[in-house]
């Protein structure tokens, strides 16, 4: 490759490389960034999907700040492999029509789920389907790319996480999520009422984040070097009973109507526990029996996302980005609040970044398994992905999320193993299915398996 000298050439290997939501996002990224000099390998099993993606990156990289990062389609796995500093993974495991049985399914059994991909009976079949790809590009990187710095974006995060280091143990991985940009945009914004102004922005926000993916919280929060924490629980108690959004959504907006919600579960978290939970609400009331928060999801004010939505919104996303590929629409290469541009120079340049990340716990959390993946700072550098110690849970909360980090762990080592016979107990066993009792439970798990067969493997369809 060839770029000017005073930026850093990194090549990118990116797997789902037809991604229609993460990779226009990078591209954004890296059309805003002018540190990198970036040559993007997009990689899909939809090769049609690549190509458009690559003419899609070429119009961000026309309209760049900085250096512009070259796209080219890759015609298997291990060409978008060789020779990569940098692997994303971002990948739809099994189809919309799939999610869609992933939530229709349980809903007829009385479990509503507001997202349904990273634990309930969703996210397991989810992890079903996806820990054997996950695995499998494990293995190709382990071949291809063993030196590469890897970030998995794919849920459910913490099971998927952990499939890339089975499958290759020596594998530097990390799971990037952005949930935790939630609490700390909250914090800003109390930070800037203050100040009469919009000095601060989320970056500003320090947190000790701790807990497991979609399940996080924070015990320590600062900006500007000022504990946040005193000034975040005055905040949270204003506005437990009637919630909070920074400005009021726009009723006709279908997306806010899905995807939002009003910090309620969060703030009722933070009373009962004595700590502020860091992810939406939609993602923490899952990993609670259904009685707390699921059951009347609006009292809580959060939507349960249908299904139906996503495909629409998905339609329309293909949409811009065959009239981007083509010449057409105006990109818009604003900066996103992900970090992993931030990540990939910290990782490339050795200048430290800390951020938010999931990987196996050996010993940055106390209380739950080792081995188990875990979300907690870490510090990126030229040494990779060093966790910072966190400390340990409340009691409380430290059960719940050991339980769900336990199961995680063990649906795991069955999937790997082919053992079919340890899924049901664990399936069974997660806090939203066990009130259906045995014979129900059963039922459900026989139909989800049924409902998308074609993705699970043969060793695990006698499972139920």
């Amino acid at each position: 490759m060839t770029h000017c000298e005073d930026r850093i050439p990194v090549r990118i290997a990116y797997i789902g490389g037809g991604s229609l939501n993460w990779a226009p996002k990078l591209m954004a990224d890296l059309a805003q960034d002018r540190r990198l000099a970036a040559e993007v390998r997009l990689y899909d099993l939809d090769g049609a999907a690549a190509r458009r993606n690559a003419a899609m990156g070429a119009r961000f990289g026309a309209a760049s700040a900085g250096t512009p990062a070259r796209y080219l389609a890759s015609g298997s796995l291990a060409e978008a492999l060789a020779g990569a500093e940098i692997v994303v993974v971002s990948i739809l495991p099994g189809r919309f029509e799939d999610m869609a049985q992933d939530i229709g399914i349980p809903a007829r059994y009385g479990i509503a789920q507001s997202v349904g991909d990273t634990v309930g009976p969703g996210g397991f079949l989810r992890a079903m389907r996806a820990i054997p790809m996950l695995a499998e590009i494990g293995r190709a990187i382990a071949l291809h790319a063993p030196e590469a710095h890897v970030c998995n974006l794919t849920n459910p995060m913490s099971v998927l996480t952990g499939a890339l280091y089975r499958a290759f143990p020596g594998i530097r991985a990390w799971g990037e999520c952005h949930e935790v940009t939630k609490l700390r945009k909250q914090v800003a914004w109390i930070a800037n009422r203050e100040a009469g102004a919009e000095r601060y922005s989320h970056r500003d926000v320090e947190a000790n984040v701790l807990g497991i993916n979609h399940f996080t919280f924070a015990d320590r929060i600062a900006l500007r070097g000022r504990d946040m924490l005193p000034a975040y629980r005055d905040f949270a108690r204003a506005h437990a009973a009637s919630g909070w959004v920074a400005a009021e959504p726009d009723p006709a907006d279908e997306h806010e109507r899905y995807f939002g919600d009003r910090s309620k579960v969060k703030f009722d978290l933070f009373r009962r526990f004595g700590i502020p939970a860091a992810a939406g609400d939609r993602h923490l009331a899952e990993f609670l029996p259904a009685a707390e928060y699921l059951d009347d999801a609006a009292r809580w004010s959060f939507g349960l996302t249908p299904v139906e939505y996503r495909q629409r919104e998905q339609a329309a996303k293909r949409t811009r980005a065959e009239a981007l590929a083509a010449g057409g629409g105006v990109p818009a290469p604003e900066r996103s609040d992900e970090a992993l541009v931030d990540q990939i120079v910290a990782l490339c340049a050795g200048e430290p970044f800390v951020s938010n990340v999931n990987l196996p716990n050996r010993g940055q959390i106390a209380g739950l398994p080792q081995g188990a993946v875990v979300e907690t700072n870490a510090v990126f550098s030229g040494l990779g992905a060093t966790p910072v110690m966190a400390g340990r849970l409340p009691p409380a909360l430290e059960a719940v999320a050991a339980d769900h980090a336990a199961r995680q762990s063990a649906l795991l080592d069955a999937v790997m193993a082919g053992e079919a016979g340890a899924l049901f107990p664990l399936f069974s066993s997660d806090p939203l299915v066990a009130p259906l009792g045995e014979a129900r439970a059963r039922s459900l798990f026989q139909e989800m398996i049924a409902a998308t067969g074609a993705w699970i493997p043969e060793t695990l369809k006698g499972a139920a």
